[in-house]
């Protein structure tokens, strides 16, 4: 047990066939992962959604923006489900259930489990694939193309900081949501070889299928398995690049780009709506609403409409569920600030309907709304008292050099790896109770992670009475980020990281260190998800 928990009286349970009842019925429903992701991402039903209890506090609110929501939380006997269960209940949701039997009982009960993380949004990638045989080229004929001189573009459609950590030669930075936006303006010649890529299918076969699907006439292919595929074929990615779409759009593929995006969009069945029904849809007490803004996170931050956050366009296809908890809720999407829709709203609402979610884009005079201007911000509960106090990071410097502290760092271990506070210990916040526990005697544990948010949260987990006052943990004011500020500095020493750390899934699409038995590997899981989905039957896809 956890020191988060406190039990009261027994948690009610659903059953795995009432779970899956409810997708293949599109009501509403949340099946939360109480695990760390790592563990997560070895095995979990299609719509779970990972939220663990180390990080309860820090996503619930964003992924579960309406509190009756039905929510079901499930491990597999590892016993987080019942804490995260119960800190669900401690913030105001009042329909928090149990899976009944977990993970075991989804897989005794014959339904499918997954691998890997983002599954929904990849497996559908592959569905539209084997749906509409999206047109795609392997790595070594796209090299001869571009070593004889041919009329071609290479479009990235990641993030700008994945495009920018490793590239396709002549690449250039468009984001999935970008692409129909400004693909007549980059290749205005319908001569010219349109090539779209990601690090590996998912980004590259719903951005070329989007351009095939908006009727662009120039040719469209996918690069075969993306940066991974390229690698595996002996290939050099560049490092580094700073290639984005022009920054100004002409008035003909601005106009373009609406045109064929709305047609998609119609086919697709998208919803429109005007602000007074938004109001509406707000008034809905019935129903989860997800306000979601799908510009570059540039454009998002110089102005949006008040209670929208940010989600681009290519990555809300590519991880729905970083964004959305609830199987069967609304998404409502904005684009143009001026005028609410715009072809990025209307490509990726084609793409999240064809997903199986109710979507609505926002259209017309959103003038009544307001505006709003700054970075997206998560949504937290209040930050709570914490009865054992905080500490200045030099006082805390006084204390480690006396033998008398010992910092324990809760942030992300990628981050912790990147620099902490030296001779900090790493843990999750689920484990913490037993670090503490085998700290020497007279050490004063003191809490950090990167603002000092997460440790606030941990800390009060800590005031129960029957847990002894000389251990309850300090936290360092500011955080890691405070200790920074205080002009003090990090270490990158690992010998307090302690085993290797499961929150964090080593993504083999990600970064420039994986063996090529890892990215070969995930690309095998990917060109199998099609028969995984035949099987599963509870997905609600399908493809225009």
């Amino acid at each position: 047990m956890t020191a988060a928990a406190s039990f009261g009286a027994p948690l009610a349970t659903r059953r795995p066939a009432d779970i899956r009842r409810a997708w293949i019925e599109r009501d509403e429903v949340a099946l939360l992962d109480a695990r760390e992701e790592g563990p997560y991402s070895l095995a979990h039903p299609l719509f779970a959604v990972s939220v663990p209890l180390s990080r309860v506090e820090l996503l619930a609110y964003d992924l579960l923006p309406r509190r009756d929501a039905p929510i079901t939380v499930y491990d597999d006997g590892e016993g987080y489900a019942e804490p995260t269960a119960r800190r669900l209940q401690a913030l105001g949701f009042r329909d928090v259930t149990l899976l009944e039997g977990g993970l075991a009982g989804w897989i005794a009960a014959g339904f499918e489990v997954y691998r890997d993380v983002n599954v929904p949004s990849k497996a559908f990638g592959e569905w539209v694939e084997h749906h509409r045989h999206t047109p795609s080229l392997p790595a070594a004929e796209v090299k001869a193309l571009i070593d004889a001189g041919s009329d071609l573009v290479i479009l990235d459609a990641r993030r700008f900081e994945e495009y920018r950590t490793m590239s396709i030669p002549g690449g250039i930075s468009v984001p999935g949501a970008e692409l129909v936006k400004r693909v007549h303006d980059i290749a205005p010649n319908p001569d010219t070889l349109v090539v779209v890529n990601c690090a590996g299918r998912t980004r590259s076969i719903i951005g070329t299928q989007s351009l095939v699907n908006a009727g662009i006439p120039n040719r469209v292919a996918a690069l075969r398995n993306g940066t991974i595929g390229w690698t595996l074929a002996g290939l050099t990615l560049d490092r580094g690049r700073e290639g984005r779409f022009p920054a100004t759009l002409s008035a003909e593929g601005d106009a373009a780009g609406r045109r064929r995006a709305r047609a998609v969009a119609d086919r697709a069945d998208v919803r429109r709506i005007d602000p007074a029904g938004l109001d509406r849809l707000r008034g809905d007490e019935r129903r989860t609403l997800h306000l979601l803004d799908v510009r570059t996170p540039e454009e998002y931050e110089a102005g949006h409409l008040p209670g929208f956050r940010h989600a681009a366009g290519g990555q809300l296809v590519q991880a729905t569920d970083e964004h959305v908890a609830v199987r069967g809720a609304r998404i409502v999407l904005a684009d143009d600030p001026a005028g609410g829709g715009g072809p990025r709203a209307d490509m990726t609402a084609s793409w999240l309907a064809q997903l199986g979610w109710e979507v609505h884009v926002l259209e017309g005079d959103v003038s009544s709304l307001g505006r709003e201007s700054g970075p997206d911000r998560r949504r937290l509960p209040p930050p709570p008292e914490v009865e054992a106090g905080t500490i200045a990071p030099r006082d805390l410097l006084a204390l480690l050099e006396n033998g008398e502290a010992a910092v324990i760092d809760l942030t992300r271990s990628p981050r912790y790896r990147a620099g902490h506070v030296p001779g900090a210990y790493f843990s999750t916040r689920a484990r913490l109770a037993g670090l503490i526990a085998k700290l020497p005697k007279g050490v004063r544990p003191v809490l950090t992670c990167g603002d000092g948010t997460l440790a606030r949260y941990a800390a009060a987990d800590f005031q129960a009475a029957d847990f002894p006052e000389e251990l309850r943990p300090l936290l360092l004011e500011g955080g890691t980020q405070g200790w920074v500020a205080a002009g003090l500095p990090l270490s990158t020493t690992l010998d307090r990281l302690g085993d290797e750390p499961d929150d964090v899934y080593k993504r083999p699409y990600e970064g420039t260190d994986n063996s090529a038995a890892a990215m070969q590997g995930y690309i095998d899981w990917e060109l199998e998800l099609v028969a995984q989905l035949q099987r599963d039957g509870a997905h609600n896809f399908h493809v225009i």
